[in-house]
């Protein structure tokens, strides 16, 4: 909550955080706690949790506020809290934004609806609702359609930034570069944009981005805030030197569905007590281990800074 009244000095690399999960498929809160403990002394800038790396989509709403308890406890104001809060149903979408605001999160991550395909308009007044309801909490559209077939369109995100004083930016998870340079021309420089495409991540900072929310920050926290770290301070060429290093460990992340590589790896690190991913994920098949494997011998060494 400390960070709620300025939502423009949440920059830089906000780690989104896996939810681990028992051997029994139970969220792990005794691990989520280490997560978030190795996260703040890794340097990351801030923490979410509860995004489409989290698999909101397997978990009830009262798994989830529980999940954003514990994560807000060990947080306890030492970085900015942005958790995710959005559900294809509207009522759970402020059920849990609703917990989000009490426990003190700093802004809220809403994703667009999944699954039922809005129009624009549809869209503007999805997230015109979340917005009224809590006029005093900062909102972060979450725009990912890979994963829920509709895409924010400039315009509607201008829409909502004019119309909502409370909506104060946008995450692109989107690899149409394009759409973040048209988002940030119709909205304006005061608009937040991170980006949720890891290569896609030092890109943006030259379009007047605010930072990343990038999964690899689950493997080399370390390494990806340094990146925003060297490009604010003006060492150019070694923000790139680290960008082209984190591609190996991009790749592990997606040689199958994200989470369940990431948690294949720290659980072998021993970070979480189990790389449990619920259905319908499964973990890591043999030759995807193989792949994560090889990958991790390249990128391996950022897993180990901090």
């Amino acid at each position: 909550m400390k960070f709620r009244s300025d939502p423009a000095a949440v920059r830089g690399s906000i780690a989104p955080v896996v939810t681990p999960f028992t051997d029994t498929g139970a969220v792990d809160h005794a691990s989520l706690r280490a997560l978030v403990r190795f996260q703040l002394e890794s340097g990351s800038h801030g923490i979410s949790l509860g995004g489409s790396t989290g698999e909101p989509g397997a978990q009830t709403a009262a798994e989830r506020i529980a999940a954003m308890r514990v994560t807000a406890e060990e947080i306890a104001d030492e970085v900015p809290f942005l958790p995710g809060t959005g559900s294809h149903k509207l009522e759970e979408t402020l059920e849990i934004t609703a917990a989000a605001q009490e426990l003190g999160a700093d802004a809220a991550l809403v994703i667009t609806p999944y699954y039922a395909r809005p129009t624009q308009e549809g869209l503007y007044r999805w997230y015109a609702t979340v917005a009224r309801e809590f006029p005093d909490l900062p909102l972060v559209i979450y725009n990912v359609p890979s994963r829920t077939a509709v895409d924010v369109a400039p315009e509607t995100v201008k829409r909502l930034f004019t119309d909502f004083d409370n909506i104060v930016g946008i995450k692109e998870t989107t690899k149409d570069f394009e759409h973040f340079s048209r988002v940030l021309h119709a909205c304006g420089r005061s608009l937040l944009v991170w980006s949720g495409i890891e290569l896609l991540c030092l890109p943006l900072l030259a379009l007047g981005g605010a930072g990343f929310v990038s999964a690899v920050a689950n493997l080399a926290p370390g390494a990806v805030a340094r990146m925003y770290e060297l490009w604010e301070e003006g060492d150019f060429d070694a923000a790139r030197d680290l960008h082209y290093r984190l591609h190996p460990l991009v790749d592990l992340l997606f040689v199958e569905t994200n989470p369940a590589p990431a948690k294949w790896v720290l659980h072998r690190q021993g970070r979480i007590a189990s790389a449990h991913v619920r259905p319908p994920l499964a973990p890591p098949t043999a030759a995807g281990t193989a792949r994560i494997r090889t990958l991790l011998a390249e990128g391996g060494d950022l897993t180990h800074q901090i």
